[in-house]
């Protein structure tokens, strides 16, 4: 029995041994791990993201883990948590809410972020605390500040802390006193302009005239003045007097209340002139009747052309607080602009430049003892387009009376000369302040000149006829020399059809392809489309673009053949062969398609960055086959030469053209009379060698009983016109 007890004490005894040696190795382990990182947080740098978390039987017992924790709470703005760890006597000297303010300005008015100590010399010899002296980076609005400092910290029992931080004003930055303040001064860059090919300006510079009040000049009771000023700029009295009543109103002081178009010196010193130069200078004398008033120059943004490229250039605004909510750390302050829409909108980023910062250190008289960190300004950068001011002012004023869409391009390097939309909005009008009365006319007009029609999808009727023959000729469905046998003005394919029938204008023999396209055969196209069939023409469409994004710097509508997924009926099958049915196209689309026939099937890709070496780029290649292109090519310039094309309007001796119209219908059913029609007109030069080739497609609303595609055709004869500088 009693061996039994010594050998159970023997054996358990050896555990004990073994579980005491195991805890001196760990406990070694820990000692040694626990020495090498004080010694590596000594000498490294300490990327302070995010603070240290106590709990509340933890205590910090270094005073580098006491200066760390300080300076984390930094990019966590808890500046409170901040004034937890200066000591008593520190606290005597700021309170707690003068001290969150003070840090709270400085390091949020600077926008301080990634905030790092490097930790260089610790001095913890003296009982009563520590000196630690580090070097500190943080990036800020001006960008990086770098500098070295040092702490003094006091010891403490109490609390979680062992030590506390004497705090002071160069804790911040090493120069700063109590009576000092840090200073951010900002410089606005200035907005880029936006260019066309030949660099005329479409967007940038420009003088209006301010017109404001001096206080100290307006009668004593200044009521009447103030109504009759309000009614010349279509401005509120209320408006007018909340600016009046800014603190930093002056008697002295020239207050702005409205921005307006500049009188010329040449409107006006002429005799005779319009009446809209004559409505401005009488808006003037007005003006300056009222006491106090005056008139004085201004650089506002300015958009020479007007009506003419707005929905091109699109236009800016001053920023809103949602702006500024939805852009952060973007350089945006309360005073900047923003593009609303267009190019202003699309090339933002370039165009608003880049602000200039400097954060300084100035004494309590405002002059400056250190700069901190400086940014040079940069403005933006200028924009210039491909476009052709003088050809999208041309289309403008041919087309300013209709609700009407034009797209210009060189059909050969994808180049976009113009894009127009009418009826329009002056971008200039936002830049003077849009009263509430011309908003609600421009929302309210049954024309919709805000809405952006090259941007839309459109019932292309006959003009889609030639990407019907190329999709007909690639899927190997027709022969072009078949005649479909002349089927009179109206055709059905049988019975099952019941009342509907299709019909076209003229009849066409012999009826093949070429006379087809000549004449605008709508029954020839419709038995096109049934012999390629739903399935072969969807997918030879999808690989045309339809229901994919075009590649263009502005987002523009999908092209689409059918309302939901396909082309479900046989009548809805033939009433898209001539464009119909439940087909819509976007007119840069449909202009990108034609290039491909101008280009032995290759259809080019449109852009509107200028280049000044020309490098065109395939959207898709060989989407016809050459002989096929070059067919359709054939038919097409007879369609402008021949005296029966419905395109003959426009033809010229001197420059081969090519083209196609199209009238299409919009109306609730066959039966429906009070339906309106869209006119098509799409036209390139067939000779890759002119001079100034270029490709126009123009629709226009409405053009029923005003001569079909006809009243379009007329219409870019005018404007071949001009652009060739040749009358014929």
């Amino acid at each position: 029995m009693a061996k039994r007890r010594r050998r159970y004490q023997n054996r358990h005894g050896n555990r004990n041994k073994t579980k005491y040696i195991v805890i001196g190795i760990v406990g070694l382990v820990i000692m040694i791990t626990t020495l090498a990182l004080t010694l590596l947080v000594k000498n490294q740098k300490i990327t302070l993201k995010a603070p240290w978390t106590l709990e509340k039987s933890t205590r910090i017992k270094t005073p580098e883990e006491t200066l760390r924790t300080y300076f984390s709470y930094i990019e966590t703005k808890e500046y409170d948590k901040m004034y937890e760890l200066i000591n008593e006597e520190s606290k005597q000297s700021v309170t707690s809410e003068d001290f969150i303010a003070r840090n709270q300005k400085i390091y949020e008015g600077i926008e301080a972020s990634n905030v790092q100590i490097q930790i260089t010399q610790v001095d913890d010899s003296s009982e009563l605390g520590a000196a630690i002296s580090y070097d500190m980076t943080l990036q800020t609005a001006a960008g990086e500040i770098s500098f070295p400092n040092q702490a003094v910290l006091t010891t403490t029992k109490e609390g979680n802390y062992q030590y506390l931080i004497a705090w002071e004003d160069a804790l911040i930055f090493p120069n700063l006193t109590k009576t000092d303040r840090v200073k951010v001064s900002i410089s606005q860059p200035e907005r880029g302009a936006i260019l066309d090919r030949n660099g005329n300006l479409l967007a940038g510079k420009g003088v209006a005239s301010s017109v404001g009040i001096v206080p100290g000049k307006l009668n004593e009771d200044p009521t009447q003045d103030l109504n009759q000023l309000a009614e010349l700029l279509k401005v509120s009295v209320e408006s007018i007097e909340k600016k009046l009543s800014a603190k930093w109103v002056k008697d002295d002081s020239f207050v702005p209340i409205k921005t307006i178009s500049k009188l010329t010196e040449l409107e006006q010193t002429t005799r005779y002139t319009s009446d809209e130069t004559l409505e401005k200078r009488a808006r003037n004398d007005a003006l300056l009747s009222i006491p106090g008033v005056m008139i004085s120059d201004t650089q506002v943004r300015s958009y020479p052309l007007g009506k003419a490229a707005s929905h091109l250039t699109g236009y800016i605004q001053q920023v809103t607080a949602e702006d500024l909510e939805k852009h952060p750390n973007e350089g945006y302050l309360e005073t900047s602009v923003i593009g609303r829409s267009g190019m202003e909108a699309l090339y933002e980023k370039e165009l608003k430049g880049i602000n200039g910062c400097e954060i300084s250190i100035v004494n309590e008289e405002g002059k400056t003892k250190l700069v901190l960190a400086s940014l040079a300004t940069q403005d933006g950068k200028d924009i210039q387009l491909t476009i052709d001011a003088s050809l999208q002012q041309a289309l403008y004023e041919s087309f300013a009376e209709d609700k009407s869409s034009s797209v210009a391009m060189n059909p050969y390097t994808g180049e976009v000369l113009a894009l127009v939309s009418t009826p329009s909005f002056d971008s200039n009008d936002f830049v003077f302040g849009m009263s509430q009365e011309l908003w609600d006319s421009l929302n309210e007009d049954e024309r919709m000149p805000l809405y952006n029609r090259f941007r839309q999808k459109l019932v292309p009727g006959s003009s889609f006829k030639p990407i019907i023959a190329a999709v007909g000729l690639e899927t190997g469905d027709i022969n072009p020399e078949e005649d479909y046998g002349n089927a009179g003005l109206s055709w059905q394919k049988d019975a099952s059809w019941g009342n509907y029938k299709v019909t076209t204008l003229h009849e066409t023999s012999p009826a093949n392809l070429e006379n087809a396209i000549i004449n605008s055969d709508n029954i020839y196209f419709a038995k096109t489309a049934l012999k390629i069939g739903s399935e072969k023409l969807q997918s030879e469409l999808d690989q045309l673009g339809f229901n994919t994004d075009i590649p263009f710097e502005i987002g523009l509508s999908k092209s689409q053949y059918a309302n939901e997924g396909d082309i479900s009926t046989e009548i809805l099958l033939a009433d898209s062969g001539y464009g119909q049915g439940q087909i819509l196209v976007n007119p840069v689309h449909l202009a990108a398609l034609y290039s491909g026939f101008a280009n032995d099937g290759n259809v080019i890709k449109p852009y509107l960055l200028y280049q000044k070496q020309v490098q065109p780029q395939i959207w898709l290649a060989n989407a016809f086959q050459m002989e096929n292109a070059n067919l359709i090519k054939s038919a097409m310039e007879q369609v402008v030469s021949s005296e029966h094309g419905t395109g003959h309007a426009a033809y010229r001796e001197d420059i081969v053209l090519a083209g196609k119209t199209g009238t299409a219908e919009i109306k609730a059913s066959k039966e429906d009379k009070s339906g309106t029609e869209l006119g098509w007109f799409g036209i390139f030069t067939s000779d890759k060698e002119v001079d100034k080739p270029i490709l126009l497609m123009n629709m226009v609303e409405d053009v029923k009983e005003r001569g079909g595609s006809g009243y379009v055709v007329r219409k870019d004869k005018e404007i071949l016109d001009q652009y060739f500088g040749t009358q014929q």
